[in-house]
């Protein structure tokens, strides 16, 4: 399964026990209820937060104050040779494309 229908999946998962939650609640079915209130908000917060927390890659060099380190690996969507830099003084890190 591919990373973007991996993540709508999840998502329409989230929702929908999110959804199935709320209906319980007012049917009067409250422990079940709840409980899919919060992992369905639990999902959803991992999807969304996946979404922002992994950054793009980047296609040009960062500029001065950030360092080249040895790690190197393979992108799994482009197949292309990324190569990890860091800015010492914040420990952001940036991902380029080779």
């Amino acid at each position: 399964m591919q990373r973007p229908m991996l993540r709508n999946v999840l998502m329409l998962m989230s929702l929908a026990a999110l959804g199935t939650g709320a209906v319980c609640l007012l049917l009067g079915a409250d422990p079940p209820g709840f409980m899919l209130l919060i992992w369905g908000g639990i999902l959803l917060a991992a999807v969304v937060y996946e979404r922002f927390r992994y950054k793009p890659l980047e296609q040009a060099r960062p500029g001065p104050g950030w360092e080249r380190t040895s790690e190197r690996f393979v992108d799994a969507e482009s197949g292309r040779t990324v190569t990890v830099y860091v800015q010492p003084a914040s420990g952001e890190r940036q991902y380029v494309e080779e």
